[in-house]
């Protein structure tokens, strides 16, 4: 599947122009020659700065909008970037797409969006077809945390964003799940709470590792052991947050805090305190992972969560897209940190 999301129009509500302006007007009402305007509105270096301002003006005045293709045979660029995703409809996918389409749009940069579907023949297909269309980026989104194959040397710079590459020489942007562990159990001690267990997915996922590592750090900083005697690593499921939760309490039952590796699991966990009696947050805080709204919002309490910032992380990705067009590509593995959004289910200990 390709799609190709317009770009943000222009404020309805500003002066239109009664015809289309040419170069040659803007040229005329800026009193210079046609070169000089077109190497001023394409920021060439042999423009003197007043003649560049002066020319940006006369364009400002007429609504002038130089032709795409015209502009790309002077840059060698087309103004387009691929999306690929293997999860368009992914919770995860969503966000990130979203804020790197905002920057994009930002910039007047249209976008041509392939879904892979987690199929590696379907991506080599939708890579191909992108760079038929002489796009000047890509931008490669994974459907989970975990490294996934580098596409290789490619005739355009690529970024990788929420699934690093496996080849530290590509530029990938990661989620903080380590610092976001480290919150979630953090924003619990701020709170009195000392016997805090933590429920959590599948461990095939580097994700649920390293947020359990974070979340291990931080009470072993603070001389706490793990409520409990082990993480409760299982399935990313509400089933799996009622089953756990109730294993915890039968090893444990003096439990005053729960941090869930997911917003589904932690929906789980409320039904089992809520069955048990256990007041939340007054006698067992519990907070989330993931900030997924329809599940934090309508939980009984409503759910505090880790907000992994994914709209930012694609923003971000678009940002270091851009840099790499112009020819400043890096390397390695940049992480973008998570921020806590705190509901009824957590409060200070009484």
């Amino acid at each position: 599947m390709s799609r190709v999301p317009t770009g943000r129009q222009s404020d309805p509500d500003g002066p239109l122009p009664t015809g289309r302006a040419t170069l040659r007007d803007v040229a005329k009402l800026a009193g210079v020659s046609i070169a000089t305007a077109s190497k001023a509105l394409n920021d060439q270096p042999q423009v003197r700065a007043e003649t560049r301002a002066k020319v940006i003006r006369a364009a400002e005045q007429l609504s002038f909008s130089p032709n795409t293709l015209a502009q790309g045979l002077i840059t060698q660029r087309s103004g387009t970037v691929g999306l690929l995703t293997s999860d368009l409809e992914g919770r995860f996918s969503i966000p990130i797409l979203m804020g790197a389409e905002d920057a994009f749009g930002s910039d007047q940069t249209s976008v041509f969006l392939c879904d892979a579907r987690g199929d590696n023949l379907r991506e080599r297909h939708h890579l191909r077809a992108l760079l038929s269309r002489r796009v000047d980026g890509l931008i490669v989104v994974g459907a989970r945390p975990d490294a996934r194959p580098s596409l290789g040397d490619l005739p355009v710079p690529v970024i990788y964003a929420y699934a690093p590459s496996a080849d530290p020489a590509d530029l990938s942007l990661v989620t903080d799940n380590v610092g976001g562990g480290r919150m979630a159990v953090d924003h619990l001690i701020r709170h009195g709470r000392r016997r805090i267990a933590h429920i959590t997915g599948d461990p095939s996922y580097g994700a649920a590792q390293d947020r359990a590592r974070g979340a291990l750090d931080r009470l072993a900083e603070e001389g706490l052991p793990l409520a409990g005697d082990q993480v409760w690593f299982g399935a990313w499921s509400e089933a799996w947050g009622r089953g756990a939760t109730r294993m915890l309490l039968q090893r444990d039952p003096d439990i005053d805090a729960i941090f869930a590796g997911s917003d589904e699991i932690a929906r789980g966990v409320l039904d089992v305190l809520h069955q048990e009696k256990l007041a939340v947050p007054t006698q067992v805080a519990v907070i989330g992972f993931d900030n997924w709204n329809i599940l934090a919002v309508n939980a009984r309490p409503p759910l505090t969560t880790i907000d992994m910032n994914l709209e930012e992380l694609g923003r971000l990705a678009a940002q270091r897209l851009f840099a790499a067009i112009d020819g400043t590509l890096g390397s390695g593995i940049e992480t973008v940190g998570p921020r806590l959004i705190t509901r009824e289910s957590t409060a200070p200990l009484d």
